[in-house]
């Protein structure tokens, strides 16, 4: 009808831009609806405020978009011969099939990368929530004594443990429980070797091993009863191995050129006080009565407030003028996988939104091919072809894309989530049920995605598509 090349060129450009740019308005309204809920997410204060160099970027996003969305039909069937068209002598490349199955594996193979990683990372979490530390942090609470004096301590902590919600209550030497010691070279026996054994090495007082509930796997606990305890010292497991002990208690233990050689009473089993991204270190806990920087009290479940409070008056008198700033040990151990929390609720979103855009491009190829299949359904249900029959027929094609993304995944999703957990020292293993689950759960998808739209051509009555031939 005298339309140019040009003009068709600039009709489907122009036809894609406003699509895109109408979807670009839908997407500000749905960004500005959850980006509060985003922000609290990841802790940021992210926000549309009408800068224009934001402005300017979202323009050129939505209009890269469109041009790039809109060149396919604008480059090439635009440059189709007309008397070729009206013959019907007009096939689908290879190229255009390829492209299309291409893009059907790609999306598929990010969706199964996604749900592979959003299976191990809740996993993992899952794994850090429930795996046993070797001590117990319920009700477990922390504050720090700076300002009491020696003399002080010991009177401060028998009042803590009068409270009636109290437990049981005691100290240590340092100043953070996560922070448990500082690292000194020991030496067994008086017998340095070339390479020294750093190990943490913390004073606590009377009682805090049966606070924490740690346990003892040899030897004894720090007793009252026993005045020669400031001369000995409980070392963990971890210490054992690094020293190669066969027989621990009774050995003697000292900081290399330093003063005081104790002896090993008892043998801890290993507890984790630093995130399980690192390994349990060796350490080493002296009896230390004149000093607690940090007071844990173990108090009883439903009474925390009044507790509280008691242990609040009781510091008040003890340390006028000071604050009283308490943390629960569960809070602090919670605080050190916030990132992994975060990353865990995230993955979840965006595996969400990967499979939901694959679903509807997989949509949109499955009645793009019915379409183009409209005359051959009819012939074929004229001929005797069945329902399934049909269905089967449109479907099994789009099956074999899926597995072939899978396949295709498979590799780079368990390398990326293997990279992942070596983050970490305690981890879960990544065994085949993970990946059989993933592939399950694309397939399932795929069989909701593509039967609608096969049903529904295998439905449609044949006479509707014979009749324009």
């Amino acid at each position: 009808m005298g339309a140019r090349r040009g003009t068709l060129v600039g009709q489907y450009l122009a036809e894609s831009l406003l699509m895109t740019f109408l979807a670009l308005m839908i997407a500000l309204v749905i960004v500005a609806i959850f980006l509060p809920g985003f922000n609290t997410l990841t802790a940021k204060h992210l926000s549309l405020n009408g800068d224009l160099s934001l402005f300017l970027d979202i323009l050129g996003i939505g209009l890269v978009t469109g041009l790039l969305a809109g060149s396919y039909p604008a480059l090439y069937l635009s440059g189709f011969q007309p008397i070729a068209i009206f013959k019907g002598s007009i096939k689908t490349s290879l190229g255009a099939l390829w492209v299309r199955k291409g893009l059907v594996i790609l999306q598929f193979s990010l969706s199964f990368i996604f749900i592979v990683g959003v299976i191990i990372i809740y996993k993992q979490v899952q794994f850090i929530q429930t795996k046993d530390l070797g001590y117990n942090k319920d009700n477990i609470l922390s504050f720090g004594t700076d300002g009491i004096t020696p003399q002080q301590a010991g009177t401060f902590l028998a009042q803590i443990k009068a409270l009636p919600g109290v437990i049981n209550a005691s100290g240590m030497d340092h100043g953070s429980v996560y922070e448990f010691g500082n690292s000194v070279p020991y030496v067994v026996d008086g017998k340095p070797t070339k390479d020294f054994i750093q190990i943490d090495n913390t004073g606590i007082n009377y009682g805090l091993i049966e606070t924490l509930g740690l346990k003892i796997v040899a030897g004894r606990t720090f007793s009252k009863d026993l005045s020669a305890d400031s001369a000995e010292i409980i070392i963990n497991q971890a210490a054992v191995d690094a020293f190669g002990l066969k027989n621990p208690i009774g050995r003697k233990m000292e900081i290399f050129n330093g003063d005081g050689r104790r002896t090993i009473v008892g043998v801890v089993r290993d507890f984790n006080f630093q995130s399980l991204h690192e390994n349990v270190k060796p350490m080493a806990l002296r009896l230390v009565t004149q000093y607690t920087d940090v007071v844990l009290a173990k108090i009883k479940a439903g009474a925390e407030q009044q507790t509280i409070a008691g242990i609040e008056q009781l510091y008040r008198k003890a340390l006028p003028g000071f604050p009283f700033e308490y943390r629960f040990l569960d809070d602090d151990f919670q605080a050190q996988y916030v990132a992994e929390n975060r990353v865990a609720v995230l993955s979840r979103y965006f595996g969400g939104l990967a499979i939901l855009i694959s679903c509807l491009g997989l949509f949109g190829l499955v009645a793009f091919t019915a379409e183009r299949r409209f005359k051959e359904i009819g012939i074929r249900k004229v001929l005797g072809a069945t329902t399934g029959n049909i269905t089967l027929l449109l479907s099994v094609d789009f099956l074999k894309l899926v597995l072939i993304a899978i396949l295709v995944a498979f590799p780079l999703a368990w390398w990326s989530m293997d990279r992942w957990l070596q983050g970490f020292a305690y981890r879960i293993p990544i065994g085949a049920g993970i990946f059989l689950l993933a592939a399950a759960a694309i397939l399932f998808i795929t069989v909701l995605t593509i039967s609608f739209q096969s049903i529904k051509a295998a439905t449609a009555n044949p006479v509707s598509s014979l009749r324009s031939e």
